[in-house]
């Protein structure tokens, strides 16, 4: 008998393993983390619609005026408005910090092309540059603004939402003291004609979504604030922490909301039409083994959420600057880490280029660059 319960308890292990196998073993996160190490070579095929980003170093992020601490990532797309600056399949990244790494001083935005060649893109003349940072099919860059006048937290203004046209021309500012306070991080969903453009504010720890019409610029159709109540803080040692990533599942219209204070990932039912705030919403995941203060947050193509996290909260020297992978039921899947040191991991984002292929790219804040792989689903 006891020669029997050993059996069991040993094929019961072997099949727990190999269900773990498969779960870990098909992670998106997985994949990148292999392309990084070099063990996973991919080629194009045929049907690939945009340029392959090759295996190559580490670009930098430090444009001409010494500006760090890089950001926002967004990748130009397939069909952007020709006849500019960009051409679809270059990666626009924004810096908060100056060159004195004075924090919400920043001012630019710099263009990466698909061989790794830096160029500036864009200066602005309010700084602060946030992780709000992405782009309207109709050729037009929107990016939000944390700024503040010498570095610190006890000096933060009012933010704001600049949209840039293909040109590089700033060509509009939203302001509102209500509803876009302190954009931190933004994401948009194209609707032709029309998009809905969701923004967490990291002062006052809340969420806000603009439906707008598209046309010579962004016309506004109407502010709603639809989440509030996360945890938000300014102090000298951290800056400031308030809910930043947001990812949007249009099948379910559902808003994820990677809220850093609270070290918890939380869900919006039915983002893209409630009329007020529905507070947290639920969170769907909570993990002080692998979150330590999440930040921006991704719907990966395999259905998974990515986060990064900024290590400002329940830090782990022993896994810094992690991505994490976990299913929208809150399931770890794995995770890998962009630098050896803390604090590296933040602005992130993927681009479909066809063929089942994905172009990754992720900002190194230690480094002051932008990593980039070329992985399958």
């Amino acid at each position: 008998m006891k020669g029997e319960n050993v059996m069991k308890i040993i094929v019961k292990l072997t099949i727990a393993l190999l269900l773990a196998a498969c779960v870990f073993g098909t992670g998106f996160s997985s994949r990148i983390a292999a392309a990084s190490d070099g063990g996973e070579h991919v080629k194009p095929e045929a049907t690939t619609t945009l340029p392959i980003l090759p295996q190559i170093s580490p670009a930098s992020t430090v444009p001409g005026n010494g500006d760090v601490n890089p950001y926002g990532v967004v990748f130009v797309p397939s069909g952007f408005h020709t006849g500019g600056a960009l051409n679809p399949g270059d990666i626009l990244v924004s810096n908060f910090n100056n060159s004195n790494n004075e924090q919400g001083t920043g001012t630019t935005i710099v263009r990466i092309q698909p061989n790794g060649q830096t160029s500036p893109f864009f200066q602005s003349t309010v700084p602060g540059l946030s992780t709000a940072l992405g782009i309207v099919d109709n050729g037009f860059i929107v990016v939000g603004n944390v700024p503040t006048q010498d570095g610190t937290c006890g000096t933060l203004g009012t933010g704001s939402l600049q949209v840039i046209n293909y040109k590089d021309q700033l060509i509009q500012t939203i302001t509102d003291p209500e509803f876009l306070d302190s954009p931190w991080d933004m994401t948009i969903v194209n609707q032709g004609q029309n998009a809905i453009i969701f923004v967490s504010n990291v002062v006052s720890g809340t969420v806000t979504r603009l439906n707008v019409l598209v046309n010579h610029g962004l016309h506004i159709q109407s502010k709603v604030q639809i989440a509030s109540g996360y945890s938000h803080s300014c102090t000298a040692s951290t800056f400031v922490i308030g809910p930043t990533g947001l990812a949007y599942d249009q099948s379910s219209d559902t808003l994820f909301v990677a809220s850093t204070g609270d070290n918890a990932v939380f869900a919006i039912d039915g983002a893209s039409h409630v009329d007020q705030s529905v507070g947290m919403g639920q969170m769907i995941y909570s993990d002080n083994v692998h979150l330590h203060g999440p930040l921006v947050l991704l719907l990966a193509p395999n259905g998974h959420l990515l986060v990064s996290n900024g290590d400002a909260v329940n830090g782990d020297p022993n896994q810094p600057s992690e991505i994490v992978e976990f299913t929208t039921g809150g399931t770890f899947v794995s995770e890998f880490s962009v630098d050896p040191g803390q604090g590296g991991a933040f602005g992130m984002n993927f681009q479909s280029v066809g063929g089942g292929f994905f172009r990754f790219a992720a900002v190194d804040d230690v480094t002051n660059s932008l990593r980039m792989f070329t992985v399958t689903q």
